[in-house]
């Protein structure tokens, strides 16, 4: 047995990449990266882009089998909208602070203290959560399905406490928001963030909306991931400030490489504490194995999937008129 089959867990000498590429047609695979995954998953990818507009794409494919380089949740969302697909996730403890927060059943018990309340959920949680959910959003199509919600109805919004807050603040609504926070968007320090500002005057500064406010307040764009990344290419200002995770900034770079993007800073100064802990644990290895084995995989029960696939249902029967402006969209800037 060759190097390649890793006795011993040992891959040393494996080409990887041409491993990878080999597993990628024996199985029919379709390989995802998300955003924030090392740039050279983005680049090995056959997509790239946002969580659920990831799955969509896979889905659409007649591959079977979905590698997802990404975390947890979204690895779900894809076997949701794929059932009959084989998928795996390079790393099964890849995680996410947000779906952590949230546990299905507090959840579930704090709906069930709010029965007047509907539920409209970020995507970043449970497939179980979903089940218990009445919408799923994503951060560019939660404004649209809000204001097809009428004033008086009763609202909770979870996990994220941040992306809840600032929809209630543009909105003027005033949703239940459950008190989760992305420790990643978390770290971004506002007193940094002025500094690099004051460097840097003519520098517009992008910000995901999972951003405390103190850090928002500051910025001249706010939106999701695809968002952010269209700013980035269609905004005339030659360099950047971006505050969201800064593998982001790989995909900017190919698009338009004659800009200067910076990573909006963390408490210490650089962006290096802003790099997700869970995306990290994918690696081009891990990638490999999945690839080979088949493992680890996502397996839903069908009535928990089905549950699940209702709520995203009507989140994509009530934003179709976001697509194309982030999570929704079918545009990527760039290639596949």
């Amino acid at each position: 047995m060759d190097a390649r089959h890793g006795i011993g867990g040992n891959l040393a000498g494996t080409d990887l990449l041409a491993e990878i590429d080999r597993l990628r047609k024996e199985r029919n695979a379709v390989i995802l990266a998300h955003y924030y995954q090392k740039p050279e998953l983005q680049d090995i990818a056959d997509f790239v882009g946002d969580s659920l507009d990831l799955s969509r794409k896979a889905a659409e494919t007649d591959a079977d089998v979905i590698a997802f380089c990404g975390v947890r949740f979204m690895a779900e969302t894809a076997k949701v909208l794929s059932p009959d697909k084989i998928v795996v996730l390079p790393d099964m403890d890849a995680g996410c602070s947000l779906e952590d927060s949230c546990p299905p059943e507090q959840f579930a018990a704090f709906r069930a203290q709010h029965p007047d309340h509907i539920a409209l959920t970020y995507i970043n949680c449970s497939v179980e959560v979903k089940a218990l959910s009445d919408i799923i959003v994503t951060s560019s199509s939660a404004e649209k399905i809000l204001s097809q919600i009428p004033l008086d109805q009763k609202i909770i919004f979870g996990p994220d406490k941040h992306l809840g807050g600032y929809i209630n603040r543009k909105m003027g609504r005033d949703m239940l928001l459950w008190p989760g926070v992305c420790i990643v968007h978390e770290a971004f320090s506002e007193t940094e963030l002025l500094k690099l500002k004051a460097q840097h005057p003519d520098a517009p500064v992008a910000a995901h909306p999972e951003c405390p406010p103190h850090v928002l307040d500051h910025a001249d764009y706010v939106g999701s991931t695809s968002g952010i990344l269209n700013f980035a290419v269609v905004n005339p200002a030659d360099t950047l400030i971006v505050a969201t995770e800064p593998h982001i900034i790989h995909q900017m770079e190919k698009a338009v490489p004659d800009k200067t993007f910076i990573g909006a800073p963390g408490a210490d100064g650089n962006c290096n504490c802003n790099i997700c802990p869970y995306m990290a644990l994918n690696t081009m290895e891990k990638l490999y194995l999945a690839l080979r084995d088949l493992e680890p995989r996502i397996e839903i029960e069908e009535g928990l999937r089905l549950k699940a696939k209702t709520s995203l249902d009507r989140m994509l029967a009530m934003a179709s008129g976001t697509v194309g402006m982030g999570d929704l969209g079918p545009v990527r800037v760039t290639g596949d």
